[in-house]
């Protein structure tokens, strides 16, 4: 089991989701006006949206999670770029399609070049780079 296929998000808003994650560049075949669920075709993984309702449900119909609204669930999601105009080219596209900037790319401690944004639900995510990355060529970061 050494593998993550999909990465689902339980989002509020289904078509506000899809157009946000299509903005910043994420590719998909759903053509639906109002799909039920959306596969994003990614290099490597998959990411899918969901409605969090539904999700909590299809986890336990009887007793359905509570989300956490407003509190920090703990996880992260990260892009890694090949450059820090890469970076900042995203963070810009995010911006414009309703994205919170939550922290804005700069140096940090590790000495890579990174930045954090929230989604329309407020799932946060990292850009990312590191001039001593290198990638696959599956486009995968390579971790030694």
């Amino acid at each position: 089991m050494n593998r993550i296929n999909l990465i689902c998000l339980g989002v509020k808003d289904l078509r506000k989701s899809l157009a946000f994650y299509k903005e910043i560049g994420f590719s998909t075949p759903e053509t639906a006006e109002e799909p039920a669920i959306v596969f994003f075709n990614n290099e490597g993984s998959k990411l899918e949206l969901y409605p969090i309702d539904e999700l909590a449900r299809d986890i336990n119909e009887e007793s359905p999670p509570e989300s956490a609204a407003g509190q920090f669930s703990g996880i992260t999601l990260a892009c890694n770029m090949k450059s820090k105009e890469e970076v900042d080219e995203v963070m810009n596209k995010v911006e414009a399609a309703g994205g919170e900037i939550v922290k804005t790319p700069r140096i940090v401690s590790w000495g890579g070049y990174s930045g954090y944004f929230a989604d329309p639900d407020g799932y946060y995510w990292e850009l990312a780079y590191a001039d001593t990355w290198q990638f696959d060529d599956q486009n995968m970061l390579v971790i030694d």
